[in-house]
């Protein structure tokens, strides 16, 4: 027969065990509110060393800071990455502008959101004729991309060089949209990759930075760079989620270990002046 100090015994020792099952519990919940140990994968495309080692910086800080893992998945054209986000395949990816994003979404019927901002890498207006903007003549023509993304952005540029004016009102402008200009400029399609090819036979020409040095065009060419306001907004890069995934708390976790004082130390470091991080500047 159990003696009632036996009893009493038993009684202490599966309290003992009580109290702390319920404080350890309580204190992994809050650890995991803090820390969750998951792991995330983004989607970026053809990543080159710059981009490796930012995003190796921000994955160091999401695991200690976190408890969040980065995975990189890296694509080799602009086709996969939201597929694969609104699929579910991947996590996130980090890779487009605003621009690119909503013309995506329009076109696959959405599911894909931006949920945090990297950084804007301005275009420029080049000349090998003109060393200064208030050289470019009257009646000159001026060369920008002939797709309707980058015609739109090019044409941006060259209003906020005070050398046209658009109509109001429209996100996405082409030629037709050029309603004055200042010195009766001529505006001169052309596919993309070939702005930079047609320099020479042109006054100027707004080129991507992706075809300007294979065009052997840079700071010395160089007759205005875009502004970063309201108007550039749209080609801020940013890095995109699922839809109904915003307020996920990983990935939320990513966006901050990006977004910090080192990343903008490394984007000046690699880039200079063609690259500037764009979280927090106000449009």
């Amino acid at each position: 027969m159990m003696t009632k100090k036996s009893r009493n015994i038993i009684i202490g020792v599966i309290a003992a065990i009580i109290i702390v099952a319920v404080g350890w519990f309580s204190f992994g919940k809050k650890s995991g509110d803090q820390k969750s140990n998951h792991v995330v994968t983004v989607g970026i495309v053809s990543e080159t060393k710059p981009k490796q080692i930012i995003w190796n910086k921000a994955a160091k800080l999401a695991k200690e800071k976190y408890g969040v893992t980065i995975k990189i998945k890296n694509f080799t054209d602009y086709n996969q990455p939201n597929k694969a986000v609104k699929s579910g395949d991947i996590d996130l990816n980090s890779f487009q502008h605003y621009a690119f994003l909503k013309a995506w979404n329009k076109a696959n019927h959405g599911g894909v959101v931006a949920i945090g901002r990297t950084e804007i890498n301005p275009i420029r207006l080049y000349s090998k004729k003109y060393h200064k903007l208030s050289e470019i003549p009257n009646g000159a023509t001026i060369a920008v991309p002939n797709d309707a993304s980058n015609e739109s952005r090019a044409l941006f540029v060259l209003k906020n060089a005070g050398l046209i004016k658009l109509r109001k009102g429209k996100i996405l402008v082409s030629a037709a949209d050029v309603i004055k200009t200042s010195k009766n400029i001529k505006v001169k399609e052309v596919s993309a990759d070939q702005c930079g090819r047609v320099i020479n036979s042109v006054d100027a020409a707004v080129v991507n930075n992706d075809f300007a040095g294979p065009a052997g065009l840079g700071k010395k060419q160089t007759i205005f760079v875009e502004p970063v306001n309201k108007d550039s907004l749209q080609w801020v890069n940013i890095i995109c989620a699922k839809k109904g995934q915003e307020k996920n708390k990983d990935y939320q976790a990513v966006v901050k270990a990006y977004q910090t004082a080192e990343t903008k130390r490394l984007d000046k470091k690699f880039y200079g002046d063609m690259s500037k991080p764009a979280w927090d500047v106000k449009f």
